[in-house]
């Protein structure tokens, strides 16, 4: 069965295009064209990724991305003309999974969406069963429930936020570079760095306090879990 993806974006000639080319490569595409329209195709045909713009009528990007993601966790890949930092944060911080700048290349396209679509596919179901949980200081995290505790209280992380910090507790003390962390948390061979720099930003956010870091930056090669 062919893998549904939806395209969601108010300029037609880019959503035929992206339509076009993905039925190419053997997926089932269905289009929408304004925010309401997504959401209620997504709820309909249950898609298994979404392309979504973020300057869209009647409900912005943003919007669809936080309504859906409180019914629906398949991976969800922004589109966005914009270069601006907050924007970023603010979709990753919403639940997307990753963002593509416009103009894209095709090719970078739909490399990203069968990464996604591989990594959820051939996810092993008994992985956070076998790994269990683990505690470093006031930080617990439950694997089997996909949970994470700071101090007792749960912290709400969005999927990609978890798959990073359960990446990183399961290998402490082992400085990773941003290209490895794109590759093994995001399942991409190549992308934009800043995807890995913007996702830690909101995880030390969320996981760290005054006292306790850890999350570490190793000058000039990348990020490791520090054990406290």
């Amino acid at each position: 069965m062919s893998e549904k993806i939806l395209v969601v974006d108010d300029e037609r000639p880019i959503a035929n295009i992206l339509k076009y080319n993905l039925e190419k490569e053997g997926f089932e595409v269905y289009t929408a064209f304004d925010g309401e329209e997504a959401i209620h195709t997504a709820l309909d045909v249950k898609p298994d990724l979404i392309l979504l713009d973020i300057m869209l009528p009647l409900k912005n990007g943003f919007d669809v991305l936080k309504e859906l993601r409180t019914q629906m966790t398949m991976p969800v890949i922004m589109l966005t003309a914009k270069e601006e930092e907050s924007d970023k944060i603010m979709g990753l911080d919403y639940g997307a999974d990753d963002y593509i700048t416009k103009p894209f290349s095709m090719k970078e396209v739909i490399a990203r969406i069968k990464a996604n679509i591989r990594r959820e596919k051939y996810k092993d179901p008994d992985e956070e069963k076998k790994s269990k949980m683990v505690q470093y200081g006031n930080l617990k995290i439950d694997f089997n429930k996909l949970e994470v505790f700071r101090e007792g209280e749960i912290i709400d992380l969005t999927h990609r936020e978890f798959e990073l910090i359960k990446y990183l507790v399961l290998n402490p003390d082992k400085v990773f570079d941003r290209e490895h962390l794109l590759k093994m948390v995001w399942g991409y061979e190549y992308g934009d760095l800043r995807t890995v720099d913007v996702t830690v930003r909101r995880l030390r956010e969320k996981i760290e306090t005054i006292d306790d870091k850890y999350i570490i930056t190793k000058r000039g090669v990348g990020y490791y879990f520090r054990r406290i």
